[in-house]
């Protein structure tokens, strides 16, 4: 009689512990529904309509470190209207060096030089909007025609920057006809044919 008890005990606390479990597992459940949530859902709204245009890898010597992926409502893309560019990182990269690559190509391709000030000045904005990277990390500039850009790392919004000079200058980095990388220029545009 003394066994039956302690096994029906243990049948209980096995009853309770799945119980338990069963709840656990309902709230992971629900945990993995909310980051279920689709990765876009944090810039698009900014974006209405907006649709994949094109993609592709910036490799360097080989060696992918990331892939682009340019948004936009409409087609031809042009400076007059919305559009989102979106970097998702290969490899580990310092915010300092992101800044640094980033500055070094808007001075080349500036037709004008910027002075100091103003180099200074988008240096402290794209301190503010970037991160340290890892592989499998987002980075997505926003443009807003005529208004400047705003920035979200892995789905957050991180930066707004109310300067239209630095937006386009920014963005010019992929998007411009002086860009170092012209192939993907021409993945990111959606053309066929090779961009001069």
């Amino acid at each position: 009689m003394y066994s039956i008890f302690k096994w029906a005990e243990a049948l209980k606390i096995v009853a309770d512990s799945r119980c338990f479990h069963v709840h656990r597992l309902s709230r992971s459940w629900l945990l993995v529904l909310v980051l279920a949530v689709p990765a876009w859902a944090d810039w698009h709204p900014g974006l209405p309509n907006g649709r994949l245009v094109g993609s592709g890898d910036f490799t360097w010597f080989g060696v992918s470190l990331y892939t682009a992926r340019l948004w936009s409502p409409g087609l031809p893309l042009t400076w007059d209207q919305p559009f989102a560019l979106e970097l998702t990182y290969h490899r580990v990269f310092s915010r300092d060096t992101l800044v640094e690559a980033s500055l070094k190509e808007m001075r080349r391709m500036a037709e004008a030089r910027p002075d100091e000030s103003t180099l200074q000045r988008w240096s402290g904005e794209m301190r503010g909007a970037f991160v340290d990277v890892r592989p499998g990390m987002r980075i997505t500039g926003l443009y807003h025609p005529g208004k400047g850009c705003t920035f979200f790392v892995d789905g957050q919004l991180r930066r707004r920057v109310e300067d239209p000079a630095f937006a386009r200058a920014f963005f010019d980095i992929w998007l411009g006809p002086r860009t170092r990388d012209k192939l993907l220029r021409q993945q990111l545009l959606g053309m066929s044919a090779p961009a001069d």
